[in-house]
């Protein structure tokens, strides 16, 4: 019941924030004021203080309580760059759990970009991930490569987990370009769950077909992000 009452806690202070309740700048209540207006235990409250800090929402400051902080830290992830690259220009902890794959398989049913039918015939290397920062998940993806002319691929690790330095290292294949849509989503159970938010909160999708430096090679991708930690945008050097 305690866990309930600090997620109920988490979700109204931050719904609090996003609708402009508590402004940049603001004190929120004190523990005991939350406390004792919400009926729950001072540790109960911190707990969702605490969560609220780790997703940047608010910055705790001795001697004067929780201040509104409405400056994510931002991470260029809808650019081309691939995740391990965006995140080496960070201090930032990152952690990488392969769910499944590289494994080949056939293309899903309804794909979400038109394939060639050498594509179509040659299947395709899959590969689930979960991206995390500081042990916060903020990237699932779904990534599909055309199985031509990649000898061995399943058989290999990726190198520094990273999907774009293997095929540079190990195939001599470079990505030069990205088609990409964007659109913000509410959470499903099973997105919510990997992301750990709530079902129903938004969360951006993005669809990606990747171009190579090897022209009938082309690398697709299905990504969802969770913006409670960051901000996404994109990167520029």
């Amino acid at each position: 019941m305690e866990t309930f009452k600090y997620r109920e806690l988490h979700q109204l202070l931050k719904s609090q924030i996003i609708e402009g309740m508590y402004k940049e700048g603001d004190l929120l209540p004190s523990e005991n004021e939350l406390s004792s207006s919400h009926d729950m235990t001072r540790s109960t409250v911190r707990q969702a203080l605490q969560k609220m800090e780790k997703e940047g929402y608010i910055i705790k400051r001795k001697g004067k309580g929780s201040i509104v902080n409405l400056k994510k830290r931002r991470l260029g992830l809808l650019s081309f760059k691939g995740f391990s690259e965006v995140i080496s220009h960070t201090d930032e902890k990152v952690n990488n759990h392969i769910l499944e794959g590289p494994v080949l398989q056939s293309w899903p049913d309804d794909f979400f970009y038109a394939l060639s039918d050498a594509e179509l015939e040659a299947e395709c290397v899959f590969l689930h991930r979960l991206r995390l920062i500081d042990l916060a998940p903020i990237m699932l993806e779904y990534t599909y490569i055309p199985n031509l002319d990649l000898p061995r691929f399943t058989d290999k690790k990726l190198t520094n987990d990273s999907l774009f330095a293997t095929l540079a290292l190990n195939y001599d294949i470079e990505i030069v370009s990205m088609d990409q849509e964007v659109r913000a989503i509410k959470a499903d159970k099973e997105l919510a769950s990997y992301l750990e938010t709530e079902a129903g909160e938004p969360i951006l999708h993005a669809y990606r077909k990747y171009g190579t430096s090897r022209r009938d090679l082309f690398i697709y991708s299905s990504l969802f992000f969770n913006t409670d930690s960051f901000a996404i945008g994109s990167y520029f050097k």
